[in-house]
């Protein structure tokens, strides 16, 4: 077998494997095969010893082609040894979600205070409660009563702090080789939670594309002005975060008063809320406000609780962090 025979071979054999189709073969080389993928290497091997016709595959050959055909719609090709799981719910019916997986549900635990506020005392506190005063104002003069508008923007600018912190703590503990004590977790937990607000309120009201193109612009200020201002004092941050979670729960309230009086249409809940908070089928909007209310409560202690710690002279790593939700 000369060079070129055995590179066209071996070209052949490779476009085999990604699923590609060569071109057919000439009378004078017989070096390119034409086969459909995936071809049976019995065929390929007759082929090789001379064979001077395109191998056939039979019925039941064909058979299994189908079938790999219409799994691998579902599984990443096996070539990277990569199995996509087909989760189901408990009831065994389908799941639907790519977002989230069944185990990573849970049950709000809606019994949390949500009138509690930390007051501002010293000069980092009150920087941080003024600073979070003063941003709100230009969102209610822009929101006013529409609160999916308004939830809508708080979910993707409330989903940034977590992934941020989170991301800083990883890269410090990588650089000092040491644990994190639950801290990058729990931060990345509190990121996916919020980012699951979202995908909840999107089910319920499309953005237009002047609200796309603020969230564009403020996530795009936010993420850089967060990044530095956790650089600097992580302490501080943290406490921004607490007091902006303070106003997503007045926020998620004052919701909840316009569904209570009307003035907002309490829809059924959608099914995605109704999986991940393991509601009750027969859930509503104003339901899935009152978990998020909660959830949006667990994040502004888990904030407030991170900043105390620093301001006391100590590591987040030095205290245990609350991972979950649950």
């Amino acid at each position: 077998m000369n060079h070129n025979l055995a590179t066209r071979l071996s070209g052949m054999l490779l476009r085999r494997h990604l699923g590609l189709t060569p071109i057919c073969p000439t009378s004078t080389t017989r070096s390119v095969l034409e086969f459909s993928y995936p071809a049976s290497r019995p065929a390929l091997t007759g082929w090789l010893k001379g064979n001077s016709t395109l191998p056939t595959v039979n019925n039941e050959q064909k058979k299994d082609n189908l079938e790999m055909e219409k799994s691998s719609k579902a599984v990443v090709s096996s070539y990277w040894g990569i199995n996509v799981p087909q989760p189901r719910k408990e009831d065994g019916s389908a799941w639907k979600w790519n977002c989230f997986r069944p185990w990573e549900a849970y049950t709000a635990d809606v019994s949390i205070d949500i009138e509690k506020h930390h007051e501002a005392k010293t000069f980092m506190d009150k920087f941080a409660y003024w600073t979070v005063q003063a941003l709100k104002v230009p969102t209610h003069l822009l929101f006013q009563r529409r609160h999916m508008c308004h939830a809508m923007l708080l979910e993707t600018v409330a989903a940034v702090p977590g992934m941020v912190g989170g991301m800083l703590l990883h890269c410090k503990s990588l650089r000092r080789f040491e644990h994190s004590g639950g801290w990058i977790k729990a931060l990345l937990e509190e990121a996916e939670n919020e980012r699951m607000h979202l995908m909840t309120f999107i089910e319920v009201a499309r953005p237009q594309w002047y609200e796309r193109a603020l969230v564009f612009a403020v996530q795009g200020v936010f993420v850089n002005a967060y990044f530095l201002a956790y650089v600097v004092s992580p302490k501080l941050a943290h406490r921004i975060v607490g007091y902006l979670e303070e106003e997503a729960v007045i926020s998620y309230t004052e919701f909840l008063k316009d569904l209570d009086n009307g003035s907002f249409e309490n829809m059924p809940a959608p099914a995605i809320a109704i999986d991940y908070w393991r509601l009750p089928q027969d859930s509503t909007l104003r339901d899935v406000i009152v978990v998020i209310r909660a959830d949006e409560a667990h994040h502004r202690d888990l904030n407030h609780y991170a900043s105390d710690i620093q301001c006391q002279g100590h590591e987040l790593k030095d205290a245990p962090a609350p991972i979950g939700y649950h």
